[in-house]
């Protein structure tokens, strides 16, 4: 769910022209090197929302590794699981916080360079591992023809009509485009606060106006369905700036406004047998509003208290960890729960640490080593290319 959704990096302080911290900034950023560590534990927690959905609030291929319906398993719970695809919504929020954060006064080789070597290494990482775990014969799901694996090395699977190899990936999907949008029309001609409303303004009505053009081309670049809470984390950080900036108030609020719109035009439903799950609109439009008001407390420095390293850790573990968590998470769950008969609640509990374990290995082994070796490379070359 992408700094993707997930992968956002460290967030920087808020400078001056003269190098100085502004004083405006929230002191949490000033006494942990500019890293929001409660950022980092809101992206961890939207994360184990994902999760959550997956293992236990919804139908589909978990029911095989289950057993039975995970509403069997859950009878209580699922319909709470359910609600957990909302930490997307909440990802994208993020997301839009951050990219402009990290985007802010950034040359376009620089922004470049600094995505691709945070999405790619994890994720090539991970599709080959969940494909080679596919293709012993012990494990029951299907893997993906090896034609279509190697198109999911590029993240152009889903325009190309590829199979995924990984579930989530249609979220990195939403978020490169973000990052494209923004690299083209902030990064590119330099990022000012004129031009960040602007970008702001104009794409909320470009998306209203593809929306009801109903274009599949409209709908693939602006992607009005998302629009809003990548649009209302940008509003957030121009209030992180400066929180007396009355355009970007009025930019969250439009953005909340429509994304409760989409969220519950997307998730919402009658009750009715043919639904694993009844969703209320009443609670898709509090989560929705929970995910904006969490990330405008942490940039309004609301919770400055909340400045624990074990966040950072937290932070960390929530790119990997979204990767690999659904398809191995059904190997693991027909293992534990299946195979060695532990009770629903345990499986999901040691489901869950597996999968956080396996999220610390990648960051320790793959994202240390190879990301600043990628984010250099691509950095010299885009720099001698310049020169």
């Amino acid at each position: 769910m992408t700094e993707t959704v997930v992968g956002t990096p460290a967030p920087q302080p808020v400078t001056t022209a003269s190098g100085k911290l502004r004083g405006n900034t929230p002191a949490r950023a000033r006494n942990s090197g500019g890293r929001l560590r409660a950022l980092d534990g809101l992206r961890l927690l939207a994360a184990l929302m994902v999760a959550l959905y997956h293992y236990g609030g919804r139908g589909g291929d978990i029911t095989e590794a289950w057993g039975s319906s995970a509403k069997t398993q859950f009878p209580t719970m699922h319909a709470w699981f359910a609600y957990g695809c909302l930490g997307v919504q909440i990802f994208f929020v993020i997301s839009g916080f951050v990219i402009c954060m990290s985007g802010w006064g950034r040359p376009l080789r620089s922004f470049f360079a600094s995505r691709v070597s945070r999405l790619m290494p994890s994720y090539w990482v991970a599709v080959v591992l969940v494909t080679a775990v596919f293709a012993l014969p012990v494990v029951a799901y299907d893997a993906v023809s090896p034609s279509d694996a190697l198109v999911n090395l590029t993240l152009l699977q889903q325009p190309l009509g590829a199979d995924r190899v990984l579930g989530v990936c249609w979220t990195l999907w939403v978020e490169v485009r973000f990052y494209a949008l923004f690299a083209l029309c902030i990064v590119l001609p330099g990022a000012s606060r004129r031009r960040v409303v602007l970008f702001c303004v104009v794409w909320t009505m470009a998306a209203a106006i593809a929306d009801a053009a109903d274009q599949p081309l409209l709908d693939l670049v602006l992607m009005p369905e998302y629009a809003p809470f990548f649009i209302g984390g940008i509003g957030i950080y121009l209030l992180y700036r400066d929180r007396r900036d009355v355009t970007a108030w009025g930019i969250v609020a439009v953005s909340w406004l429509t994304g409760q719109h989409y969220a519950v035009g997307e998730l919402w439903h009658r009750p009715g047998p043919g639904h694993f799950s009844y969703r209320s609109a009443y609670v898709i439009i509090a989560i929705v509003t929970f995910g904006f008001v969490a990330v405008l407390a942490v940039a309004l420095g609301w919770l400055r208290r909340a400045d624990w390293r074990w966040l950072t850790v937290a932070g960390t573990l929530t790119y990997p960890f979204y990767l690999v968590h659904e398809h191995l998470g059904w190997v693991v769950v027909e293992t534990f729960h299946r195979h060695l008969g532990l009770p629903s609640y345990a499986t999901l509990a040691a489901t869950l640490a597996c999968m956080l374990f396996l999220a610390w290995l990648f960051n320790r082994f793959v994202e240390r080593r190879a990301t600043p070796l990628l984010r250099d490379a691509l950095s010299r070359e885009v720099a001698d290319k310049g020169r």
